[in-house]
């Protein structure tokens, strides 16, 4: 039986997990596609925190969410869902988790540290 495209490993990626997420880097031009696979249950609070050391998820993310879905929390209260299949953008500054059962599949753009200034991206959660 063919694996499923959405969790196969990517022909020529960067590979690494860290806190328990699968990640798959391709560099591209100035840019970097990601894949990332969090596992049910998975929680940047939980698991990210102890290994970046700050309150809160520093990074913009600007993507697609190809499978799943995910919970983000942002310091002011502001609540924001995603549901896959569906094109997402979260402003540094949050939390999330995994919702439900099945893994969230994320494909994400960036430019590294630069990702915020060339996408346009808040530098910080605001309403």
């Amino acid at each position: 039986m063919p694996s499923d495209p959405l969790t196969a490993p990517i022909k020529g990626a960067e590979r690494r997990e860290i806190g328990r997420v699968r990640l798959e880097v391709v560099r591209t031009g100035n840019a970097r596609v990601k894949r990332m696979i969090y596992p049910r249950g998975w929680r940047w609070s939980v698991d990210m925190k102890p290994n970046v050391k700050t309150d809160r998820c520093t990074h913009a993310h600007v993507g697609f969410l190809v499978q799943g879905q995910i919970h983000i929390e942002y310091a002011d209260g502001c609540v924001v869902e995603f549901a896959a299949p569906q094109v997402l953008q979260i402003d540094p500054g949050h939390d999330g988790w995994v919702v439900g059962d099945e893994p969230a599949v994320v494909i994400e753009f960036d430019f590294e540290g630069d990702t915020i200034a060339r996408l346009g991206v808040p530098a910080q959660h605001a309403h």
